[in-house]
């Protein structure tokens, strides 16, 4: 079943008029004062739509720190191969319950086999079980120029 938040519903409303080759895949909370909307259209997404979505969603911006992104960006993380193929990338990850004392790790995966992963969290390596983790996902990286 595909239930639609009320959120979802006002983006979707408010780019269907104005953006109307999007697909709002994803409208979610990930914390009070975030806003995180993934966002799709035949051809792909690129920065430049991104940046468009996210001018026409301005006045959420007055309530929410506003991410857009596709979901080839931040490309979810599910099966051990998807992991082992994104070590060296940073990655964010939410687990069920507290894993040394914290459930939200962001960081370069430094490891994957086929238990778990190890993530590099404040300087030092974490490991995290795939049983303990409920989502995760390469973070997106814009390169600024430099080489």
């Amino acid at each position: 079943m595909n239930h639609t938040s009320p959120l979802q519903h006002e983006i979707e409303s408010t780019l269907a008029t104005r953006v109307p080759e999007v697909e709002v895949v994803l409208a979610e909370r990930p914390s009070p004062g975030q806003l995180r909307v993934v966002i799709d259209r035949p051809g792909g997404v690129d920065v430049d739509l991104c940046e468009r979505v996210s001018r026409e969603l301005s006045p959420l911006r007055e309530r929410y720190a506003l991410e857009v992104s596709s979901p080839g960006l931040d490309r979810p993380l599910v099966k051990p191969e998807h992991y082992r193929r994104a070590v060296g990338e940073r990655v964010a990850v939410r687990t069920d319950g507290p894993v040394e004392g914290r459930r939200r790790f962001d960081g370069g995966l430094r490891a994957a086999d086929d238990d778990g992963i190890e993530v590099e969290q404040d300087g030092r390596p974490v490991r995290i079980r795939y049983a303990e983790i409920r989502r995760s996902h390469v973070v997106y990286e814009p390169t600024g120029g430099t080489p």
